[in-house]
């Protein structure tokens, strides 16, 4: 079966009701129940809880405090590079931004614009740039880290569809990561702008950052932007800076000069946080 007729049951479904129940369900406390939920789902995932801060399931008071559960202290240690994984998951993709189009699949991309909710100033300082497409699933560690040191500077809300993040929609849905809801991070560095895009999915219920907490829901209509120029938020590499409730997809840009990826990097490849994702390259 073709990925694109693989993917053509989504279109169908209600996938924003069937986010916001799976959103609800996520964040019930019922007791022994939610246990042998979590209980389930490790065994079903493989989920490593020996690296967690607490390994008891039985402590987690829902599955969404289960999900976004931190990590034990030396359990991800930080690589020396320009620029570390931001996240335990997969590589979708990654690479040169050729003019102001980013890679998705084999036939599909979408701008450096599209994918910032249409500010064409913002999406033009990574023309020509990097990207790097980094996919969660179920199983990984769902808190998102400083790839390197950074001061934000604006946060974008951008609403959209609720399809699945998984390489198969990936391959099947045109411009799926710009069509998506999502929340744009943007920052200053060291070496230049860069953004930290948040992508939404089916049955993500939310994503957060440790500046604002929740962000959606509610689920807004059109976009929204926060400034921070009078405000001082400034995050270190390897630093938490959201989170995901449920697996999702982080989308990085970097402006010229190009990065030098780590040559270990492959599309598909498992990562994680705090290991080398590149340095700054020539100008």
């Amino acid at each position: 079966m073709s990925d694109r007729l693989a993917v053509l049951p989504q279109y169908l479904l209600p996938k924003q009701a069937i986010t916001v129940l799976a959103g609800k369900l996520a964040g019930l406390e019922a007791g022994g129940l939610t246990t042998r939920v979590i209980d389930w789902f490790v065994r079903r995932y493989g989920v490593n809880m020996d690296e967690a801060a607490n390994p008891d399931t039985r402590s987690y008071a829902s599955f969404n405090e289960f999900f976004t559960r931190p990590l034990r202290a030396g359990a991800r240690p930080l690589a020396a590079a320009d620029f570390i994984s931001p996240v335990d998951g997969a590589i979708s993709q990654f690479g040169p931004i050729v003019s102001d189009q980013v890679f998705q699949a084999k036939g599909h991309g979408y701008t450096t614009t599209a994918l910032v909710g249409g500010d064409r100033a913002l999406g033009a300082q990574f023309d020509n740039g990097s990207f790097a497409t980094l996919y969660l699933s179920p199983r990984d560690y769902h808190r998102i880290h400083m790839p390197c040191d950074g001061r934000l500077t604006r946060m974008i809300y951008v609403p959209g569809a609720l399809f699945s993040v998984n390489p198969t929609t990936a391959r099947g849905v045109p411009g799926l990561f710009a069509r998506n809801e999502r929340v744009v991070c943007v920052f200053d560095s060291a070496h230049g702008p860069f953004v930290l895009v948040l992508v939404g999915a089916t049955i993500v219920g939310s994503m957060a950052t440790v500046w604002h907490g929740v962000v959606n829901p509610p689920r807004l209509a059109a976009v929204r932007e926060w400034r921070y120029d009078d405000r001082e938020i400034v995050l270190k590499q390897g630093d938490e800076m959201g989170r995901f409730l449920l697996g999702s997809t982080v989308v990085m840009l970097f402006p010229r000069p190009r990065l030098k990826f780590n040559p270990a990097w492959a599309p598909e490849g498992a990562i994680r946080m705090g290991e080398a994702m590149g340095t700054v390259g020539a100008a």
